[in-house]
């Protein structure tokens, strides 16, 4: 079935560490702050809706599931850090499909803006053991032993399950991770929740999951993969789970034919300017902000514009 891409609707996530960012950068819409834009989704605890053409209106899982395909494994947002994330720890499959009955979460972060001072926890400064980390939670110390990464616009950062993370405050990213939302937080620097209540942790789980070692892989750029006068297209990141690349348009006759392998679907997300795809014939415009889904029968894209799109696809 030849099925030309289409524009999905995502769902929003207003947790208390959002900003307005995301209405400003990306042209969201909320009545409330946003945390986090899903901006690809097939988890049941936020789906992703296609937004134009003859399925407008059915969730990305219908969709797909009408079409006898498997649900996408990776998940796409939009992250605005007004304050400090919770420091927290995610399982890998093994562990979250025996506890949590979901995926485990490796991910990706590419940060799309970054204030003067903004950084980011990735990993511990020393080795750990369960224990040590355990008696830092307990003693509001635990900063004192977790890697501090100053980040800028164009960072990009690779987080395994069992990574131990934070993204600080004045970070607006874009994080590529394995379709799950099991999340164990470790440490929330003593912050009430919207009850009044102090959020919960899950210092358990998160001690049976993490990776005590000390963390030594830096962050990395992207690799230049094709590059001609009016336009740069990239590798970002690559795992199992998940390939992220981005492509850049310097000018109007800039134009980028990506040649899709038919077994794989994927998805574009416009982070810049805006773009023109052109799919077998059928056109479809993407502005700052807007994501479009291109199933596996997509056999090529030719992408013009000035702008800059992500692109990801399964990593297999």
């Amino acid at each position: 079935m030849d099925i030309s891409p289409f524009k999905l609707k995502p769902t929003y996530k207003d947790y208390i560490w959002g900003g307005n960012k995301l209405k400003k950068l990306f042209g969201k819409k909320s009545g409330g702050k946003i945390a986090e834009s899903w901006e690809l989704s097939c988890h049941p605890d936020g789906q992703s809706v296609i937004a134009d053409g003859p399925h407008k209106g059915k969730t990305l899982l219908e969709f797909l599931t009408a079409c006898g395909q498997p649900p996408v494994p990776f998940l796409i947002k939009l992250i605005d850090a007004s304050d400090n994330l919770s420091v927290q720890v995610h399982p890998d499959d093994d562990y979250a499909r025996i506890h949590e009955n979901d995926s485990g979460k490796t991910e990706m972060w590419y940060v799309l803006e970054a204030d003067e001072s903004a950084f980011i926890f990735l990993g511990f400064n020393r080795e750990m053991s369960r224990e040590a980390l355990k008696n830092r939670v307990e003693s509001n110390e635990i900063t004192d032993v977790l890697c501090r990464k100053k980040v800028t616009r164009g960072d990009v950062i690779f987080i395994p399950a069992g990574t131990i993370h934070a993204i600080g405050k004045g970070v607006v990213l874009a994080e590529v991770q394995q379709c799950s939302n099991a999340t164990y937080r470790v440490y929330d620097f003593g912050r009430l929740g919207k009850d009044g209540n102090p959020r919960p942790l899950h210092l358990d789980k998160a001690l049976d999951v993490t990776d005590y070692r000390a963390y030594k892989e830096p962050i990395f750029g992207a690799k230049v993969l094709s590059s001609e006068e009016n336009y740069v297209y990239v590798r970002l990141a690559k795992c199992d789970y998940f390939c992220v690349d981005k492509l850049s348009l310097k000018d109007e006759a800039a134009e980028f034919v990506f040649k899709r392998d038919k077994s794989k679907f994927g998805c574009l997300l416009c982070i810049d300017g805006a773009v023109a795809l052109d799919c077998g014939g059928h056109s479809l415009a993407l502005s700052k902000g807007e994501t479009a889904f291109f199933p596996a029968s997509t056999k090529k894209i030719t992408v013009k514009g000035i702008g800059e799109v992500v692109i990801t696809y399964d990593g297999k």
